[in-house]
């Protein structure tokens, strides 16, 4: 039975690859407490399990798949990369780049004491730092070189095996340490949280005034009605007056609705209410509840809040919004009626604070009436609800331009070197999704398609890996033997410890965004999420968008680097 099995899967491949996929992502979302191992290092144990079979999948079906998802990983990181290399975030961006060259020295380092090889190295590194594309583009590299055949598939076989043995370590690891080792080191967890505390009521300082349920992301944006009864109308009022008033006393609502004397009318500045009418105000649910007696009470009228309200997501790119702050923006004037709700960088949610300052490339949900957030869309950056179709023709050519580019070669004592076809796949994303974000009429990737070709791209790559490694895997193992789990413990460890001294004595980032740059140039996004629980604080993603930006670029060539000089 086990052979008819394995016939079939040998004459079609694309059984054991999505067979590899679906058990992979199955298992890696199992957890035990807080751990899980995760997609990528599942599907990779999954593959090396079907893989003893001795199934060969064919080249390049592993190139496709993997050049999807490095080119979707610099699609996503292009705006705030290019972003990042002016004012502010150059800082952030130089720390990724100091905490990239320790992690190489001291991976490099370890397993030269040690004597590991090229592909031992290239394993740990990826491992240890929990990049799976180094697995790729190592590998690619080293074809590159021009070694013989034997030589090169037998230090390509070694990385999945030693990425394997060092990655559990890597993904507990880097959380624990960042989260529970990284406040001590700084101070203690009392101190640090105290030091957070005290940044984020800077950040609500200005010249605008904080309103309640601003301190905050992801509160809900809500419409509600109150029957107007309060002392405040003893005298007719007009919609202009209602909202000056709620603005006078820090509170952001807007009249969105009337029901005027019986009849349901659309809101404008020179509409009069008096006692007995119903209005419907849109804006943060805690500030209508806290301030609701300034109207009366909240009353029950459907055909009044039977009315259609938008929650539109906006890539920011205008030249006005772009370094303007969170205060300033709820105070222009196309934002009247409109609220937001949140905005996210690099796919993390970051603190919608009144000094956040938004950049290129960010994603801000406006919640209000289609026509007022229509309003305010063009002045903040473009929306990408008119199309689901993705541009091919910029896929496509994109990602052959940038292999293309990473294909060439120059020759230094007879070796030939290049940043490979899968660095100039990078680069290529990195290129033109900073060019999407500044011309936004082409080169469309909506966001779950974007997701498809990140997760996809590099678990199908990685599935490939663990089918065709499957039969020198376990050799693999038994030649590193079980020292190499505690080499990579140090080897995660290590350049953790130095780079959270190093951002905090040296670049003198506060406790709260050192931490968060550490894990953003590692790109450890569980590490973040124990950091913001650890400080009960979303401040930490102030240091980890830019970081994990900068960090998937630097540790990805990385890789490249250490296939050239170990």
């Amino acid at each position: 039975m086990l052979d008819y099995i394995a016939t079939i899967f040998r004459e079609n491949q694309v059984i054991p690859i999505f067979l590899t996929l679906g058990l992979g992502f199955w298992l890696g979302n199992l957890r035990f407490k807080s751990f899980s191992l995760g997609p990528v290092t599942a599907t990779l144990l999954v593959g090396v399990l079907i893989g003893q079979l001795d199934i060969p999948i064919s080249e390049p079906v592993k190139s496709v798949f993997f050049m999807l998802f490095l080119f979707a990983i610099g699609y996503s990181a292009g705006p705030q990369f290019f972003r990042s290399l002016r004012g502010e975030g150059i800082k952030q961006i130089l720390f990724a780049v100091v905490e990239g060259a320790i992690c190489v020295l001291v991976v490099v380092g370890v397993c030269r004491l040690m004597g590991y090889n090229v592909g031992t190295t290239l394993g740990v590194f990826a491992g240890s730092q929990t990049i799976s594309a180094v697995i790729g583009v190592g590998s690619d590299t080293l074809k590159s070189l021009g070694m013989p055949k034997d030589r090169l598939d037998y230090l390509v076989g070694m990385i999945p095996a030693c990425y394997a043995v060092c990655y559990v370590y890597g993904t507990i690891g880097t959380a624990w340490v960042v989260a529970n080792l990284g406040p001590r080191l700084l101070g203690g967890i009392e101190k640090v949280k105290a030091e957070t505390r005290a940044l984020e009521e800077e950040m609500d300082q200005g010249e605008f005034a904080p309103e309640p349920g601003l301190i905050v992301a992801n509160r809900p944006v809500s419409f509600r009605a109150y029957r107007v009864e309060s002392s405040f109308f003893d005298s007719p009022r007009r919609v202009e007056e209602i909202e000056e008033e709620l603005s006078r006393i820090g509170v952001r609502l807007f009249v969105e609705r009337l029901r005027v004397k019986g009849e349901i009318v659309d809101p404008d500045p020179d509409i009069t209410v008096q006692k007995g009418d119903t209005i419907v105000f849109g804006g943060r649910r805690e500030a209508m509840v806290n301030e609701a007696e300034i109207i009366g009470p909240e009353v029950v009228d459907h055909d009044l809040l039977n009315f259609a309200a938008e929650n539109l997501a906006v890539t920011v790119s205008r030249k006005g919004a772009d370094g303007m702050t969170i205060g300033r923006l709820r105070h222009m004037p196309y934002m009247r009626g409109v609220s937001v709700r949140s905005v996210t960088r690099n796919n993390v949610v970051i603190p919608l604070k009144l000094r956040t300052k938004l950049v290129a490339g960010d994603v801000i949900t406006l919640v209000g009436l289609p026509e007022h957030v229509a309003e305010a869309v063009p002045e903040i950056g473009f929306s990408d609800r008119k199309t689901n179709v993705t541009d091919m023709v910029f896929l496509g050519l994109g990602i052959a331009i940038g292999c293309f580019i990473g294909a060439l070669a120059i020759r230094m004592g007879g070796i030939p070197i290049s940043i490979s076809t899968s660095g100039g796949a990078l680069l290529s994303g990195l290129f033109l999704g900073w060019l999407r974000n500044r011309r936004p009429t082409f080169g469309r990737i909506p966001g779950p398609v974007v997701w498809v070709l990140d997760n996809m791209g590099l678990n199908v790559f990685i599935a490939v890996v663990g089918l065709t490694a499957g039969p020198s895997f376990i050799d693999g193992l038994r030649e590193v033997g079980f020292t190499l789990f505690f080499i990579g413990i140090l080897c995660t460890t290590l350049p953790l410890v130095l780079s959270i001294f190093i951002g905090s004595k040296i670049f003198r980032f506060p406790a709260a965004v050192t931490l968060g740059c550490v894990a953003g140039s590692r790109n450890a996004v569980a590490a973040l999420g124990a950091i913001q629980d650890a400080l009960d604080s979303t401040l930490p993603a102030m240091g980890y968008t830019v970081t994990y930006a900068a960090g998937n670029f630097v540790l990805i060539f990385s890789g490249i680097i250490i296939a050239l000089i170990a």
